[in-house]
């Protein structure tokens, strides 16, 4: 049975929304200290040049020019916010706009939180692919 949106339970679901949104916003800020992949140092295969440690840090500089918070990032936190509210929709426990409003903000958390993983790769192999054009045996 449905209940009726009252301003407590409205206060209840934005604040639990908000607490999983600060959680991911909190993982993507770990992941941007991190580096996110930009920093990356692959293992070389044999001798290091001596243009290794110049051209390692111009590669770095330019994977970072790659933002974890990205078109594509926005873009999966926008179909996770969509998937979710669909999904909150559905929860008999709660009124729609409450489960639309959960779900919409645990979808967009998920999916900013993946885009920016999948960023974080795509950085690291900018690195990797970066210093083999330049001549380094990089493995990966």
């Amino acid at each position: 049975m449905k209940r009726s949106l009252t301003a407590r339970t409205a206060l209840c679901a934005l604040r639990d929304g908000c607490a999983v949104l600060a959680a991911g916003a909190a993982v993507l800020a770990l992941g941007a200290c991190a580096g996110g992949g930009a920093d990356y140092a692959p293992v070389v295969d044999g001798p290091r040049s001596v243009a290794y440690q110049a051209d390692l840090q111009a590669c770095q500089a330019l994977a970072r020019e790659r933002a974890l918070m990205n078109a594509d990032t926005r873009t999966d936190m926008a179909i996770g916010a969509g998937i979710g509210a669909l999904a909150g929709l559905a929860d008999d426990d709660v009124t729609d706009t409450e489960g639309a409003l959960a779900g919409a903000l645990v979808g967009a958390t998920v999916g900013g939180i993946s885009g920016a993983l999948e960023t974080r790769d795509e950085r690291r192999q900018m690195v990797v692919d970066c210093l083999r054009l330049r001549g380094h045996r990089a493995i990966g």
